[in-house]
């Protein structure tokens, strides 16, 4: 990472474990934050794990600027960057909180994950509320960066909205379930949202056994910047706009769409 905005923006990937304590994840956002960055992303559900499968996560929901968002914002201005993270945020349905990202630092916005993730077994629509159907993109040293979460990722008509309202970078924190075939899907996936949005992808997920991991950083061209294993890690990577130019001028399928 050796430029500055608006020329790159330095981003770190916190692959790290949430626990079902809510004031140690709080603690672990301070440990884990790093210095240097200009945004750094946890994965989903980073303020409570999401517990046994089906589990009532109710009892854990905070507004946004509740104690986890407000630490979220105390560690973005001491460590002058801006932070993602996960949590659950109350909503109207006190039994279905959202899933929401939180964004605080250099901007302060947040996400309510729409697509909730009914598939592979699970019910997340039991336990959670999706959010409205409006694609979150805030302004960023110069970059304009879409969010997404998760399950989203499954979903290219979310990403080329996103695209659409001007992303250049599409962050998605996650907690993606471990399986068969899902690296691949995850991995796979991620580089076809950069692709088909000639955009860079931030992907950050909860680590092993439970989750997948690898956590990684795709460029428009679809390469693979930068990506973990399945343990525990801190990533870093630099987000570069010469890239992006050179690869939407070669690569201009954004400007020939016909639907």
């Amino acid at each position: 990472m050796s430029c500055d905005p608006p020329s790159c923006l330095q981003v770190s990937l916190v692959q790290a474990a949430s626990g079902l304590e809510p004031a140690d994840n709080r603690a672990a956002l301070d440990r884990l934050t790093p210095a240097g960055a200009d945004l750094v992303v946890f994965p989903e559900a980073f303020a409570r794990d999401f517990g046994e499968p089906g589990s009532d996560v109710s009892g854990f929901a905070e507004p946004v600027d509740g104690p986890f968002g407000a630490e979220v914002a105390r560690l973005a201005e001491a460590r002058r960057t801006t932070i993602v993270a996960g949590m659950f945020e109350t909503s109207d349905d006190p039994d279905r909180p959202f899933n929401t990202l939180v964004v605080r630092g250099g901007v302060d916005a947040a996400y309510r994950k729409i697509h909730l993730y009914d598939s592979f077994g699970y019910r997340e629509s039991d336990r959670l509320s999706a959010g409205a159907l409006e694609p979150a993109v805030v302004d960023l040293h110069g970059f304009r960066v879409g969010l997404m979460t998760c399950y989203d990722l499954r979903f290219p008509e979310l990403a080329r909205e996103l695209s659409a309202a001007g992303a250049d970078v599409l962050v998605v924190p996650a907690a993606w379930v471990a399986g068969p075939h899902k690296v691949e899907h995850w991995r796979t996936l991620a580089r076809a949202r950069a692709v088909e949005n000639v955009a860079y992808v931030v992907a950050v997920g909860q680590p092993g056994p439970r989750y997948t991991g690898h956590s990684l950083v795709v460029d428009p061209w679809g390469e693979v910047v930068v990506e973990a294993g399945a343990a525990a890690e801190v990533l870093h990577a630099a987000v570069e706009r010469s890239v992006l130019d050179e690869a939407r001028a070669a690569n201009p399928s954004l400007g020939n769409r016909r639907l």
